[in-house]
């Protein structure tokens, strides 16, 4: 057996440095969305602006570090990194999480206190838009659970409310939370249940 091409040598080597990379980026993409799922919105933009320093086109770290702002309110600086993914890779499911959970930022806006719809909801239990408007304040402050309860409820009661709005809306709300997060799953089979029941 004799010595190889040095083209074959620089081939191997390079394929071996660039899976190392990748595998790299992978366990770092990891640990950034475990921290973002955590809650630690500036650790996770930490990661991914590291990823980002070494591939500046990585779609996951661009939308992941789009959600890291969104979780800080810095709605204005999460439109602007997910415009850096390029346009053939807009519909990867990362770039639809991110763009689904600035769109829930913004309507959380304009809704008002979860308290006070809280308040007025007590007063009529029957008024789907503000049941609707309180599921969109509390997903924004973190009660993603009771924001899902809430939608469902609606479904169930009235599911051609609105031209469909909380079935519309918890298809967002999944988009933004991921297919495997244990509420999407949760929440699709209840909702599921209730339209083919």
């Amino acid at each position: 057996m004799g010595a190889l091409p040095e083209a074959q040598v620089t081939a191997f080597i390079e394929r071996i440095t660039k899976s190392k990379i990748g595998g790299e980026e992978q366990d770092l993409l990891k640990l950034a969305d475990a921290a973002l799922a955590e809650g630690n919105a500036p650790e996770a933009a930490e990661i991914y602006a590291q990823i980002l320093e070494q591939d500046s086109a990585n779609v996951p770290a661009l939308a992941g570090l789009a959600r890291c702002y969104v979780e800080t309110g810095a709605l204005a600086q999460a439109k602007q990194t997910l415009a850096l993914v390029p346009e053939a890779k807009r519909n990867d499911a990362s770039v639809a999480a991110a763009r689904a959970a600035i769109e829930l930022a913004e309507q959380a806006a304009s809704v008002g206190p979860a308290a006070e719809l809280e308040q007025k909801l007590a007063q009529n239990p029957l008024d789907h838009q503000t049941r609707y408007d309180l599921a969109v304040a509390l997903n924004a402050g973190g009660q993603r659970k009771e924001a899902l309860d809430h939608l469902i409820e609606i479904v169930r009661r009235d599911r051609k409310w609105n031209e469909e709005a909380a079935r519309k809306q918890l298809v967002q709300l999944f988009d933004a939370w991921g297919p495997t997060d244990e509420l999407t799953v949760d929440g699709r089979k209840r909702l599921s249940s209730i339209l083919f029941s």
